[in-house]
């Protein structure tokens, strides 16, 4: 089997669309609005496509997306023979047992395992008046709401254009986001990000509010709503079950030195 670079995103969706769930990220990774800073590697056989993986290189540290649900040996055998070109260092989101392919020994820093949700069944409708559209005129609060309650997350200012961000308000302070990673229309997905709740108003389902309404607002346009979340944040995940969301996949986030 040999190891191609793809640049047909109808060849690469055909393949993803096996597991839409579990590759909501790289489905939305499509758009045209992310296209740009994708590189795929895929391993074929024939013309068969055996396992892709994805090398997302818009951020100042690439980040490396290997995420599979059937055919482990196949996923393992990509990731081997790309190793030699991949970057030096990366971020790497890694299905059980492909961290093996790079060695424990070359993990900088690890993050821990993770889960994959999907939302399964409609939110309930949410009806309160704190909650409204952020826009990008906002960003000044937004920034300031991220140092207090999620002072490490990575949020791209441009995910506001989507229309897809809601914050709860209290007394006119910002003390709840729900929003998005990824999100194209054209390709009927949707991961959502930057779920946070200032501390001090943990504890008043800010966040199932949030993410309820983020949620009912996204099944408008698209079919397919994921996300990634920490797997010990228990909190975090009895939330997301509440909305709908339900446990489809695993995977291991670190950082990698690539020798």
């Amino acid at each position: 089997m040999d190891i191609h670079i793809l640049h047909n995103k109808p060849e690469i969706l055909e393949f993803l669309m096996t597991s839409p769930e579990l590759q909501v990220y790289s489905i939305g990774d499509l758009d045209d609005f992310f296209w740009p800073k994708t590189i795929w590697y895929a391993l074929k056989e024939g013309d068969e496509i055996k396992a892709i993986v994805l090398l997302y290189v818009g951020m100042s540290t690439p980040t490396l997306l290997a995420i599979y649900d059937k055919d482990f040996e196949s996923a393992h055998q990509l990731l081997s023979k790309a190793r030699s070109i991949l970057p030096s260092k990366f971020y790497a989101h890694l299905s059980p047992n492909l961290i093996d392919v790079f060695g424990k020994q070359n993990i900088i820093e690890s993050y821990g395992p993770h889960y994959k949700m999907a939302l399964k069944r409609a939110p309930s409708l949410i009806a309160d008046d704190n909650i409204r559209r952020l826009s990008i005129i906002d960003i000044p609060v937004i920034n300031e709401f991220y140092s207090a309650a999620y002072p490490n997350n990575w949020f791209d200012k441009r995910m506001l254009e989507t229309q897809k961000y809601f914050g709860c308000f209290v007394e006119s302070k910002l003390v709840g986001i729900a929003g998005i990673h990824v999100y194209s229309e054209e390709y009927n997905v949707a991961a959502l990000g930057n779920i946070a709740t200032l501390p001090e108003f943990r504890g008043r389902q800010i966040g199932y509010k949030l993410t309820s309404h983020l949620c009912l607002e996204l099944k408008k346009s698209v079919n397919y709503i994921g996300l990634n979340v920490k797997a010990d944040n228990i909190a975090a995940i009895s939330c997301y079950r509440k909305v709908g969301f339900e446990i489809v996949g695993s995977y291991d986030e670190c950082y990698i030195r690539n020798d």
